[in-house]
């Protein structure tokens, strides 16, 4: 004949093990695991780098409608980098826009933008071959970029902030109110 506690055994070890996933569930997903991208000047981009920081990642393209928001992505840098802002380009030829090489990506950007944020070599940010922080996004938060210059606010914790579309100015109030919330935290 059982005991009480024989009987109870697996409902308990059933409840421990649901309590411990859904503490585990319940954390933020965060952009913080170890992200390294290829820097288009050479040597790598770590997401762990800007620890303690807010980021915006873009995923950019040189042939694009959208391609003269790289003037805002500089001017946003510019505005908030000394406060502690990084803004990360990464040009990606997904959807077909991106030149050639990114030596010939390094030099579009620097003679017609004078950029001087942060850029990873062309990567893919869909499908099966996209780079670990966007198969990850698309896991942990259902966001996967559906055109160029979709932005992605990493907050400072590590945790996503606000995912916006193409259409959505880097100087626009969706974006700064919320870098500036951020970095009033600091």
């Amino acid at each position: 004949m059982m005991t009480f506690l024989q009987k109870a055994y697996p409902v308990i070890l059933l409840s421990m093990l649901l309590a411990v996933a859904s503490l585990i569930l319940s954390q933020p997903a965060q952009a913080r695991d170890p992200f390294v991208f290829d820097s288009i000047d050479g040597g790598t981009l770590s997401l762990d780098d800007w620890k303690g920081q807010p980021v915006l990642v873009v995923n950019t393209a040189s042939r694009c409608g959208f391609t003269r928001q790289y003037d805002e992505l500089q001017a946003l840098y510019d505005r908030y980098r000394d406060q502690g802002l990084v803004v990360l380009a990464v040009p990606s030829n997904d959807f077909r826009q991106e030149l050639a090489s990114n030596e010939d990506v390094a030099e579009f950007c620097e003679v017609n933008f004078g950029l001087d944020i942060p850029m990873t070599t062309i990567t893919h940010v869909k499908g099966d071959k996209a780079h670990p922080f966007f198969a990850w996004l698309a896991q942990a938060e259902g966001f996967t970029p559906g055109w160029n210059f979709n932005k992605v606010l990493i907050a400072p914790d590590g945790s996503v902030a606000g995912t916006f579309g193409s259409p959505v100015k880097p100087l626009s109030g969706q974006i700064t109110s919320r870098i500036e919330a951020m970095l009033a935290k600091g």
